[in-house]
């Protein structure tokens, strides 16, 4: 058998976002990109700030020798102490450089932080629904997922977290805004987290940690503010990107940061390290470095996925499905008009809509739309979602 059990399991999970994907090609080649309403990845269609252009131009000026070599297995110290001190400014607590790990954007930043805390067996508390990759970026380090229930609003159920929490519990995984829901937690919602875990780690006697997911942390709507996840628990590790706010997914440039205060903090950031290094990551791309430290006061303009948010929430209105309104990111997450989330997706391409099943994000009878797109596909899928809801009247 030329493929492990393992990949071959996870590319039965994985197929429904990789099916919309060759769907929506195929389908834009027959009907024409104008005739196709596609909703299924999470990729932004704003360009970068105009400063990008000018930080790369800047840097590829520059004769200095070495500007490409290798560099620390943190990352390069400048970059990693301008971003301390965009913390101290956001944040307060004493970020320094040493608290701050370089990495291939969030996902190379999550298989970093998991590597260096699971043992085979561990488990790690996880808020349903949540992005796919974390069970398997869980099971790379052979600890298991141990998913809880969030309330009706997707908030979290802190009982839930808390009955979930046993002597193999490493911490809990969390998302905000969240993919695929768009729902931001509360500087009230993690207040009320970071005490939880403060008595279960007392009740475990041992640190439990919050890794904390936050790559859509500058997309946030309404004027609502985005909760501080430092300020509400000492051991939390966050992961984050420049994919989102930047609008640079395909540069794959992201950071760890590592609450100053948390416990055995040294040792963690040296096996966070070196597992940067062993996993085959090493650096982050060393432009993508010297750039986004050029960058910390930029970011894309974020009223335009506010203004998209708005026109996806009015077709649906309009189209009469239930939904949460989302606070950020750029997902909107609604409720199916049946028990079978697939069969409506299936139901949606012959209306030349592409959404994903919710069971992909474990979040069955729920769908996922991404309105990170231009708005004319938003504004003219409205007849196609009234007649797809118009199936099951």
């Amino acid at each position: 058998m030329p493929v492990a059990d393992k990949i071959k399991d996870s590319l039965a999970h994985s197929s429904m976002i990789r099916k919309m994907f060759e769907a929506g090609a195929q389908m834009r080649a027959e009907k024409g990109a104008e005739n196709v309403f596609d909703f299924s990845l999470g990729n932004p269609n704003l360009e970068p700030p105009p400063a990008f252009k000018r930080a790369l131009l800047k840097l590829l000026a520059d004769p200095a020798p070495g500007r490409h070599a290798y560099m620390p297995n943190a990352g390069i110290p400048s970059t990693r102490a301008d971003i301390a001190a965009y913390l101290r400014r956001q944040f307060g607590y004493g970020f320094t450089a040493e608290h701050i790990i370089m990495t291939v954007a969030a996902g190379g930043a999550l298989n970093v932080i998991l590597k260096t805390l699971t043992n085979p067996g561990s488990e790690l508390i996880v808020p349903m629904p949540y992005f796919v990759e974390y069970d398997a970026y869980i099971e790379n380090h052979g600890g298991k997922v141990r998913r809880v229930a969030t309330e009706r609003d997707f908030t979290l159920n802190l009982d839930a977290i808390a009955e979930a929490c046993n002597e193999n519990t490493i911490g809990i995984l969390i998302n905000t805004p969240n993919n695929p829901t768009g729902v931001v937690y509360s500087p009230r919602d993690l207040e009320k987290l970071g005490r939880l875990l403060e008595e279960l780690s007392a009740g475990q006697g041992r640190a439990l940690y919050l890794i904390c997911d936050e790559p859509y942390r500058q997309l946030v709507y309404d004027g609502r503010e985005a909760g501080n996840v430092f300020a509400c628990y000492p051991n939390t590790v966050v992961a984050t990107s420049f994919s989102k706010n930047l609008s640079l997914p395909g540069e794959r440039i992201g950071y760890i940061a590592l609450h100053p205060q948390a416990a055995d903090s040294e040792l963690l950031l040296a096996g966070m390290i070196l597992c940067n290094r062993i996993l085959g990551y090493v650096n982050a791309p060393a432009l993508m470095q010297r750039a986004v430290a050029m960058l910390l006061e930029e970011k894309a303009d974020i009223a335009q996925y506010e203004k998209k948010r708005d026109l996806m929430c009015q077709v649906l209105d309009e189209a009469g499905f239930s939904y949460v309104k989302p606070g950020g990111a750029f997902y909107v997450f609604p409720r199916c008009p049946i028990d079978d989330d697939v069969a409506f997706a299936a139901a949606a391409i012959q209306e030349n809509i592409l959404l994903v099943p919710g069971s992909g994000f474990m979040g069955p009878k729920h769908f996922r739309l991404a309105f990170c797109c231009a708005d004319e596909t938003i504004t003219r899928s409205l007849p196609a979602f009234k007649r797809l809801r118009a199936r099951y009247r």
